[in-house]
């Protein structure tokens, strides 16, 4: 880029200036709530394409960087509207709503319409920013064609209120609810806003400030009616405050499990936290820790699509986005080792060994939460000695408890020594048990305590011979998605011994692999793939993917689908291809060759290499058959 004088680098900075202030406002807590959250969510994941065209090094074309100026424009219009209707009177807000909708639409169609003039292919941006805005895009054109709905009940309200001297508690009531005007400090922080606004105009109210005095006294003499005394604002924010929301798995970084604050994506297309997977590559690793493959270079490249997500999805849901910790876990270096109490964790676990069941219960409930709350709770509470207890308490009669046995030595397991814990504590049976016989949750989390602990390579064996895979495979049949993810992601991994994908086969996992995979809507190609392409490897696994006619569908995932899973296919395809002439004549049949000459030219480098490989086999066969 150039010096920060540079019309390009002004433009970009102001752009990605105005998504961050955009970002920033506050919730809005009035008749507009949904235009403004849709408005600020829009607005929120342009962010990408601004930050990859400030952080890129080609220059902008004059047409581009124009459409860029008046859409820096627009976006200054959109924070004038969003300020404007982000406090002050919530009655003159629900008065005023039918011009200041027509503002929000103004500002939706000019921000479509420059969306509209950027020409992406001359951009700098990634193929999944590209993507992101396109979406976008599509949501700004449907929003121009249409004005947001609004609420009738709410101006039939308002009519009714206005029009009777003593309207019933029922319209008062929904007023009250839909205006946010609950609580005795509502109405006061109403009636304050209500006399600025008098102010501001010069002390000249007008017929609408009467209608609004009128209905502010109507609307507060309903609220000391139904609320004497009590104000429950402080409460309400308070539950908001404590509620837990589950982090989505995409969100999560596959090697710690936790929320990531700086995604980066590696060469096989993994996306990982930054220090989890610099901390893999500085340990002299050359593999990416979730598929095993091997890393074509160490460049990290910054997901930014993903980082505006999870900020998003952070905000919509009261998180607080992960702050970057120091590297220190002891209290020498002056760290705090855990928000955990020693005394209160040692009274959870006398009740995890009092043998009565509700305190049992409700004790693995809070080791649960504590455990997946951050990193030093975990090692506070494996020291205080809970895992072997949790573990006893796989066994328990109680569906509850067992789900929160689990799920309490899932989250430990994120801890790397607390693996070896829990698997010397003789755990792996009694999860494995959970997993054929629990609740669905219980065996989601069951599979997901399997898949943690087999990233260590020795335990990969001893689950596999524990009979975990079988039951892993009852799961991924019948499992709900995310159970079916759970079980697909400790397949994969068990798989990688080699033993294991014998028992995999013997299981009988290639029919309902091939059931997914041809299966678009289930959601499961990938994994379905993934887990062939390493079973295709083994003689037996071969041998039942040959039986199930595999060819037609791997056949077209090798035209169509996406660059990983042609990778995939392509794999499955030539170990089938080198093990038998039928299948490779089928290959021929149906017209692979075209497809493998442009996955040669286009795909991956091991997709390449493949591809290559099974078009040499062809032109082999057509040579023996000339002969």
């Amino acid at each position: 880029m150039g010096p920060t004088d540079d019309p390009e680098d002004s433009v970009l900075s102001r752009l990605v200036e105005s998504v961050e202030t955009i970002s920033e406002f506050p919730d809005c807590r009035n008749v507009y709530k949904k235009m403004y959250g849709n408005l600020v969510r829009r607005v929120k994941l342009l962010s990408p394409l601004f930050e990859e065209l400030r952080d890129s090094d080609e220059e902008l074309a004059e047409d581009d960087l124009k459409v860029l100026e008046s859409l820096a424009v627009t976006l200054d219009s959109a924070k004038d509207v969003l300020r404007s209707v982000n406090g002050g009177s919530k009655l003159y807000q629900a008065l005023q709503r039918a011009k200041t909708a027509q503002k929000f639409q103004q500002v939706t169609e000019q921000i479509e319409a420059a969306l509209s003039e950027i020409h992406y292919d001359n951009l700098d941006i990634s193929e999944e920013v590209r993507e992101q805005i396109e979406l976008v895009h599509a949501q700004f054109r449907r929003a121009k064609g249409r004005l947001d709905s609004f609420d009738f009940q709410l101006d039939l309200d308002l009519a009714i209120a206005q029009k009777e001297k003593d309207p019933e508690h029922a319209v008062l009531k929904r007023l009250s609810e839909k205006l946010h005007l609950k609580t005795i400090n509502d109405v006061k922080k109403e009636s304050l806003a209500f006399h600025e606004l008098v102010i501001s105009c010069s002390g000249a109210p007008g017929d609408s400030f009467e209608v609004m005095s009128s209905l502010l006294k109507k609307i507060k003499d309903w609220v000391l009616m139904a609320n004497p005394q009590f104000d429950t604002s402080e409460g309400e924010r308070g539950l908001i405050k404590h509620r837990s929301p589950v982090i989505p798995d995409d969100f999560r970084c596959p090697i710690s499990l936790e929320l990531m604050r700086d995604p980066v994506i590696v060469s096989t297309g993994q996306t990982y936290e930054r220090s989890c997977i610099q901390k893999w590559l500085d340990a002299g690793h050359k593999t990416c820790p979730k598929t095993q493959q091997t890393l074509l270079h160490a460049a990290l490249t910054p997901n930014y699509v993903l980082k505006s997500l999870i900020a998003l999805w952070c905000e919509n849901n009261g998180v607080e986005l992960p702050k970057k910790q120091a590297n220190c876990t002891s209290k020498k270096s002056g760290c705090k080792v855990s928000d955990c109490d020693r005394a209160a964790v040692d009274a959870l676990l006398e009740k995890l060994a009092s043998g009565i069941p509700e305190q049992q219960r409700a004790a693995a409930g809070e080791l649960r939460l504590l455990a997946k709350r951050n990193a030093d709770n975990r090692v506070c509470i494996a020291e205080a000695g809970a895992i072997p207890l949790l573990a006893e308490l796989l066994s328990s009669p109680d569906p509850r408890t067992q789900e929160h046995a689990v799920t309490a030595l899932l989250n430990l397991s994120i801890n790397e020594s607390n693996k070896g814990t829990i698997v010397n504590a003789g755990a792996i049976p009694d999860i494995v048990d959970v997993l054929k016989n629990g609740s669905m949750e219980a065996r989601e989390n069951a599979a997901a305590t399997l898949f943690s602990l087999s990233v260590i390579d020795e335990y990969k064996m001893k689950i596999g011979a524990a009979g975990a895979i079988p039951a892993l495979i009852t799961l991924l049949c019948d499992g709900t998605p995310r159970g079916k993810k759970d079980a697909a992601t400790a397949i994969f991994n068990l798989s990688i011994y080699q033993g294991n994908k014998a028992r995999a086969v013997k299981a009988g996992i290639v029919g309902p692999l091939m059931r997914l995979l041809k299966d678009a809507g289930s959601g499961m190609v990938d994994e379905a793939l993934a887990i062939l392409a390493i079973l295709a490897s083994h003689l037996e696994g071969k041998a039942a993917i040959g039986q199930v006619e595999p060819i037609p569908v791997l056949v077209e995932i090798i035209r169509t689908g996406s660059p990983r899973n042609r990778e995939n296919a392509a794999a499955v395809l030539w170990s089938l291809c080198t093990g038998g002439l039928e299948q490779l004549k089928l290959a021929r049949e149906l017209g692979t060759e075209e497809a493998l000459k442009e996955l040669s030219e286009n795909g991956t480098d091991r997709a390449k290499r493949k591809a290559g490989n099974i078009l040499e086999l062809l032109q082999r066969i057509e040579v023996d058959a000339e002969t």
